[in-house]
């Protein structure tokens, strides 16, 4: 967590972070999903939830995409 000068934390995703992070269901690479703060895996069709900045790449707290 970083605090900006007004003291407030300030929880926010590094998009870059992902080159290097990929599914752990099917290994392909993710989509950041800014407005639901979300990992999306297109191949895998699992969306991971990203909370206070911290991405949760656990198959089984990932949310199945129709």
């Amino acid at each position: 967590m970083i605090k900006n000068s007004n003291n407030s934390l300030k929880n926010k995703f590094n998009p870059k972070i992902l080159e290097i992070l990929r599914c752990p269901q099917s290994k392909s690479k993710l989509t950041y999903d800014v407005k639901n703060q979300e990992l999306i895996s297109l191949e895998s069709k699992l969306s991971y939830p990203i909370i206070d900045g911290i991405p949760i790449m656990l198959i089984n707290k990932a949310r199945k995409l129709d």
